[in-house]
């Protein structure tokens, strides 16, 4: 299954797909040590976000949300008033809409990461 996101990048799940050639114990005991790898990835996630982080609350979240809306309006208006003139864009402005949308986007990939982090249970939310 492969994900396109942004139209910038597609990611891809490649987990288990058991062979139907193998026999049932074999397919059960590599299922048992992908199970053990999966959980090993979930807990140093867990350890390492968790002390770097400790917790999210909701207001974490409306700051981001605020910043990153904040951040992509200022892109779009910038390109709306770079457009106003009629004339092709100088290489300045093209320039600044590049770092624009690159910090709007950023900050929309900063939200998803958080989000994934508290829904996977790496990170606590500290409900209010």
């Amino acid at each position: 299954m492969s994900t396109i996101r942004s139209n910038i990048r597609r990611i891809t799940s490649d987990h288990f797909e058991p062979d139907d050639a193998k026999d049932p114990k074999a397919q059960r005991q590599l299922r048992g040590q992908l199970e053990h790898i999966d959980y090993t990835a979930y807990a140093a996630n867990q350890q390492v976000i968790s002390a770097a982080l400790a917790e999210v609350d909701a207001k974490k979240f409306e700051h981001l949300a605020s910043v990153t809306a904040q951040s992509r309006a200022r892109w779009v208006a910038t390109g709306i008033a770079a457009s106003q003139s009629g004339r092709p864009l100088s290489a300045e402005q093209i320039a600044e809409l590049t770092h624009l949308r690159s910090t709007y986007e950023e900050l929309a990939e900063v939200y998803e990461a958080m989000r994934r982090m508290v829904e996977r249970g790496y990170l606590r939310y500290a409900g209010e």
